[in-house]
């Protein structure tokens, strides 16, 4: 790039050197020429494009015409300035700053988000200002972006476990209760760390001292089982009454009600509920209540005894897993009759 100026620079010398042998006159003609020749290709190019050296050699050429003499090149004035900008950049640099406040380092980041995440009643001044301890002076503003961005809650938020977490921590001591057919009721109690189904009565007239009696029979049926459940989840249903729950909480176990509108919240008996309608009642026709007392007995003997659960590696709630066969495996089909 720089030979390339030094030789424009070297051929207009020699030609302005060439120009001082020759008459004014043959001097003006060329002139009028060139201009006519100038004014054609414009008409003929849309945009030139000079390199570089092209430029320099126009800037440094064009201080020594007149005003009028500037307005007929084929550039504009603001032009001119522009190319003389960047050959003063190209000679005084300097480092830029980009506008607004340096980016937080990436260190910092990562700390400030692993306080947030191990220490769940810490608000986001807190952090900032353990941050300040270490010897990392950022914002509690920016500490306070770096937890939304990464979708943290407050403090208040995140101090409590999450519904699923709590399910998960206490799955051996819950008992989940539900109504599975609405009429007539049948009354359905889930195990949730054992996933297993106990189907406590139907009946087409449900009344609160008929369900409290059916939560008797399932505590007779528990027996000393009863005492390892700390807590029994159920929505706000009409049926259950306060003589329901006393027959739990006599037994030391706390009643969880489920918000309103809020299936998700007693999500396994539900899921026990949908099983039964998408399985079994969509499939055949209900002949009296007897046939409906029976149906979901033979589906909870099913869910119980056969059904395998991801959750439980694949085992059911009341029959391990055989051991690895070996060779071919005869399959032999039994229909269940409900």
């Amino acid at each position: 790039m720089a030979l390339r100026l030094l030789y424009l620079i070297f051929v207009r010398l020699a030609g302005w050197l060439v120009l001082l042998g020759r008459s004014q006159r043959s001097k003006d003609a060329e002139i009028l020429v060139l201009r006519h020749q100038l004014a054609v290709l414009r008409r003929q190019v849309a945009r030139p494009r000079p390199s570089w050296a092209d430029r320099a050699v126009i800037s440094a050429l064009a201080r020594l015409l007149s005003p009028a003499g500037r307005r007929r090149l084929f550039v504009t004035p603001g032009t001119l300035l522009c190319w003389h900008a960047d050959l003063v950049r190209r000679c005084w640099t300097f480092k830029r700053r980009s506008p607004g406040r340096p980016r937080t380092r990436a260190s910092v980041r990562t700390l400030a988000l692993r306080l947030a995440r191990e220490n769940p009643l810490w608000g986001y001044r807190r952090i900032a200002g353990e941050l300040a301890s270490l010897g990392c002076r950022v914002g509690a503003s920016t500490v306070w972006l770096l937890l939304k961005k990464e979708g943290i809650d407050p403090a208040p938020r995140r101090a409590g476990p999450t519904w699923s977490e709590f399910l998960r921590a206490q799955a051996e001591g819950i008992l989940a209760c539900d109504c599975a057919v609405p009429t007539p009721v049948c009354l359905v109690v889930m195990e949730i760390g054992s996933r297993r189904v106990h189907v406590l009565g139907v009946t087409g007239h449900p009344t609160g001292p008929w369900v409290a009696q059916q939560a008797r029979n399932l505590m007779i049926e528990l027996g000393d089982r009863g005492e390892g459940f700390r807590f029994l989840i159920r929505d706000r249903d009409a049926k259950f009454t306060a003589m329901f729950d006393e027959v739990f909480t006599a037994a030391g176990i706390r009643i969880l009600k489920c918000p309103s509108r809020a299936p998700r919240a007693n999500a396994f008996a539900e899921r026990w509920i949908g099983g039964l309608r998408r399985e079994v009642l969509d499939r055949i026709l209900i002949v009296n209540v007897r046939h409906l007392r029976r149906v979901p007995a033979a589906h909870e003997t099913h869910f119980n005894e056969h059904r395998p659960h991801r959750s439980l590696g694949q085992v059911a709630p009341l029959r391990a897993l055989p051991d690895p066969a070996e060779g071919d495996v005869k399959v032999i089909r039994r229909d269940r009759h409900c």
